[in-house]
């Protein structure tokens, strides 16, 4: 009956025969090779899903978008995150090789410094808007504006290449 759907997002047939996994990871994590169960499998999709349908693995190309509505978005995974994790319990894990260490070592090791960095900044910028002045305008007129899309641009690399590693978790095929 769900065929269509599982074709649609590209879960293989075998997803609940494959028990081990090898991904690597951004933010230094490494690789990481171990057993996956079934809590770690739908807390590696919930959490993949959250990321391919953010600006968090999409390219927010130069003159479009705001970059405060990306830093909002980054932001939110930390919420989605602890989410997932609190309702996925215990058996996603907390160490190295399990999803929730993975994940909660992305949060901290990758997102946490960026957004301490970067949401002060601009912040402060955008304080000083004008009246008249939208804030995409007064954005494009930030000259720390090409420096941040250029490490958001860096950060979105790291982040696809966590989403696949949880697409690889999760059975998702590419």
């Amino acid at each position: 009956m769900w065929s269509w759907l599982k074709e649609f997002l590209g879960l293989r047939e075998d997803t609940a025969f494959l028990k081990k996994v090898s991904v690597s990871l951004p933010f230094g994590i490494g690789s990481a090779e171990w057993e996956v169960d079934p809590a770690e499998r739908r807390a590696a999709w919930s959490l993949y899903i959250e990321l391919v349908t953010r600006i968090a693995v999409q390219p927010l190309e130069i003159d479009t978008g705001l970059l405060r509505e990306a830093l909002t978005s980054l932001y939110s995974l930390f919420g989605i995150t602890r989410q997932v994790l609190k309702e996925a319990g215990p058996n996603v894990g907390a160490s190295r090789e399990s999803v929730g260490g993975i994940a909660i070592a992305v949060l901290n090791n990758g997102l946490r410094p960026f957004l301490a960095n970067w949401h002060p900044l601009l912040q402060k910028w955008e304080a000083q808007r004008p009246p008249h002045k939208s804030p995409k305008e007064h954005e494009q007129d930030w000259s720390k504006e090409p420096q941040l899309r250029n490490e958001l641009e860096l950060l979105r690399k790291d982040l696809e290449q966590y989403a696949n590693a949880l697409a690889i978790i999760a059975g998702v095929r590419f």
